[in-house]
């Protein structure tokens, strides 16, 4: 026994070194393996790949679509630090800093230009955005299968009906002199409207004839998502006694609520992004106070004036605004109901 206890010490020091000396062998074939797996991974992963090169294919024209056109451009994004100069060249042009920001900042017209295009936009997002989802649940409520499609018809069509044709319409149906408006509101006793002159209607016209043009179409999205709430839902609720307002209100509502929260996230992110097209045709001497908002005055200001480096700094200050908008709201869409974009 004391042999035993003398000799004890000893064993345990053995033991302890043979274990030290085997945790870095260990470690090094845990690396090794690691390493050998994550190979045999990578050609596992080629070829499946490989094995679906016709979805790819399917992906190469929008990535193509998107270097060219997004990425590619980019490069002319210093143009806002620089005093561009066309014999220059972008590169060999002088670096001037935010002096154009600066500039832009303490110009007259911000104020006014920053307030027009968030009434705008605001506006057109307050009417525009609702009144899809409400066409797409009262469709989906017909019971008529080719009521649905008539429907669906009419209100797709305006879609298709480019921005310079829409506006001709608005000129026409809203002339003083002749015009369909301003005979029906003359056959009831009243005076004709100058719609086209006056300010105060500017953004009724813009915000509701841009309402009739895509309402149909943005109801794809919203009756794609219906088409998914599963019809046992609905079957329960009726048990329940629930009318159609409440399986509106307890059933279909919530079942596309993210669907409602992913579009309405992406619009605020193009809050500041009113369309030039449509802004620029319809503008006037008469109501430009309410009409010039900064797609219009950069066009303006870069392509007429040839201030290149100036209208490039306004633009990049837009798209920050509505980068800041797009984070902001998808924030707050995550705390208060858990769906977001990330």
């Amino acid at each position: 026994m004391k042999v035993a206890t003398q000799n004890s010490p000893n064993i345990l020091i053995s033991q302890n070194s043979s274990l030290a000396q085997s945790e870095p062998r260990e470690g090094k074939n845990r690396l090794s393996s690691v390493r050998l797996s994550t190979q045999h991974q990578f050609p596992k992963k080629l070829r499946k790949a490989m094995g679906q090169w016709q979805l790819y294919v399917l992906m190469l024209p929008a990535l193509i679509y998107f270097a060219v056109f997004r990425y590619v451009p980019m490069y002319g994004v210093q143009l806002a630090f620089k005093d561009f100069w066309p014999n220059l060249g972008i590169t060999g042009s002088p670096w001037v800093g935010f002096q154009h920001f600066v500039r832009f900042f303490n110009s007259y017209q911000f104020k006014s230009l920053l307030k027009n295009t968030l009434c705008l936009s605001f506006f057109q997002l307050a009417v525009s955005f609702p009144v899809p989802i409400i066409l797409a649940i009262s469709i989906n409520s017909l019971q008529s299968t080719q009521l649905k499609r008539v429907v669906q018809t009419v209100t797709y069509a305006p879609y298709f009906i480019s921005t310079v044709v829409l506006v001709g319409m608005i000129n026409i149906f809203c002339s003083l002199n002749g015009g369909l408006i301003n005979q029906i509101i003359q056959a009831f006793g009243g005076t004709p409207i100058h719609f086209l002159g006056e300010e105060r209607w500017f953004r009724p016209l813009y915000v509701f004839s841009g309402v009739w043009q895509s309402m149909g179409w943005n109801t794809m999205i919203y009756l794609a998502a219906l088409s998914g709430v599963s019809p046992e839902l609905h079957e329960a609720a009726k048990i329940d006694g629930a009318g159609k307002l409440q399986r509106v209100l307890h059933v279909d509502l919530p079942q596309i609520a993210p669907t409602i929260v992913t579009l309405l996230i992406l619009n605020a992110g193009k809050v500041m992004s009113v369309g030039f097209e449509k802004v620029y045709a319809m503008q006037n001497s008469m109501n430009l106070s309410v009409s010039e908002v900064i797609s219009t005055y950069v066009y303006k200001v870069g392509l007429l004036d040839g201030q290149y480096g100036f209208s490039a700094a306004v633009d990049i200050f837009n798209a920050v605004i509505n980068l800041i908008l797009l984070v902001t709201v998808n924030k707050l869409a995550k705390k208060m109901g858990g769906s977001s974009l990330w």
